[in-house]
């Protein structure tokens, strides 16, 4: 969807939302899996009406978190987790073209895809700022998904019938003014243990592992989210 059909939509006073459910796989999500997200959040005791949406992944867990921050919170609540349907590559940033890496890092979604071959995807800005300067400047690779299915070749796919609460809760999240859902990437759950057990068989990657830990320990401490910026180097920093 490109930015003056979007101008369009909003000048006539039509919502995103309004415009995704035009769709027929959006309109089956609706139908079959609303209420399943609503009874997500009334089990946390949040509100569905207004909220922001944070997706975080362990590609060695192979684990999805869905957070959820209420428009009136600065905090965020774990809503939900999903689990891998299948995985692709190991452990390590996508660094090129045909890898089969699953990238790891500071990412948002900027694609939502209705009519996807994978059922329905959401689509994540690879290569991002820190991927252009430390990855292939030729064929840094691209078109990463979260999506249905059960195949993959550096995507995360949760199934066909996942994909359509997760995209529900996009949905929501970009029609409450959500323009970018961030998503981070990890190899794995970065606490101390975690970080020490992925670098003891892997020190190709233990630099960039231990600048995401900064990433990772920054939300952990408080639940927030603060805007991350990427120096010259291709480091992540606040």
């Amino acid at each position: 969807m490109n930015y003056l059909f979007l101008l369009l939509i909003m000048l006539q006073g039509v919502s995103f939302k309004e415009t995704q459910l035009k769709q027929d796989r959006v309109k089956v999500a609706y139908a079959q899996k609303e209420e399943t997200v609503k009874e997500y959040f009334n089990a946390k005791g949040l509100h569905f009406q207004g909220f922001h949406l944070f997706i975080r992944a362990f590609k060695k867990e192979q684990k999805l978190e869905v957070w959820i921050k209420e428009l009136d919170h600065v905090a965020y609540t774990l809503l939900h987790t999903y689990d891998f349907c299948t995985s692709s590559g190991g452990l390590g940033p996508k660094r090129k073209e045909g890898d089969m890496q699953i990238p790891e890092g500071v990412y948002h979604i900027n694609h939502f895809n209705p009519q996807s071959n994978f059922y329905l995807s959401l689509g994540l800005n690879y290569p991002n700022a820190s991927d252009k300067i430390l990855g292939d400047n030729q064929h840094p690779g691209g078109n990463i998904y979260i999506h249905g299915s059960c195949v993959t070749i550096g995507c995360i796919p949760i199934t066909d019938d996942k994909i359509k609460e997760l995209y529900v809760l996009a949905i929501e999240a970009r029609n409450n003014g959500q323009d970018k859902i961030p998503v981070h990437i990890f190899p794995s759950r970065l606490t101390d243990d975690g970080l020490s057990a992925i670098t003891s068989s892997n020190t190709e990657h233990t630099m960039f592992w231990k600048n995401l830990k900064t990433v990772y320990d920054d939300f952990e401490q408080g639940k927030k989210l603060k805007p991350v910026k990427v120096d010259k180097q291709g480091k992540y920093f606040y």
